[in-house]
């Protein structure tokens, strides 16, 4: 096995306290060749800016400025990102997502009255009641 040496040893990486790291899973399960350059980019920056729960609130004029994009650049790459699982969004917050696979939750059924399908959806989710 051939031993590998840092090129600059001073200058070694490690996960910063701000938390911001990027998983290799994103090559070796494929996600990164489901991105568009434009959703890579956003991914980039999202991973970036949020905090150890992947959570951010970065709006659309402050995004679009830092990463020289047009409204539907940013909404078509948000819109890729979301599609293959890496983020979540209700403006004005991002979440950047796990890419660990989705644990099943028992649903709790109450029986002193009926639960819409919203209701039970929201419950599994984790999402408060209205």
């Amino acid at each position: 096995m051939v031993s590998k040496q840092p090129v600059c040893p001073q200058r070694v990486r490690s996960v910063p306290k701000q938390f911001s790291w990027l998983d290799h899973r994103l090559v070796h399960e494929r996600y990164i060749e489901q991105c568009s350059h434009p959703a890579a980019a956003l991914y980039l920056f999202l991973v970036t800016v949020s905090d150890a729960k992947g959570l951010s609130f970065y709006g659309d004029d402050s995004i679009m400025s830092r990463l020289s994009m047009d409204f539907t650049t940013l909404e078509s790459a948000r819109t890729n990102l979301m599609q293959i699982g890496l983020i979540a969004w209700k403006k004005p917050l991002y979440q950047v997502l796990s890419l660990d696979p989705v644990r099943e939750q028992n649903v709790r059924v109450s029986m002193d009255r009926p639960m819409s399908l919203k209701d039970i959806l929201n419950q599994a989710m984790g999402v408060a009641h209205d």
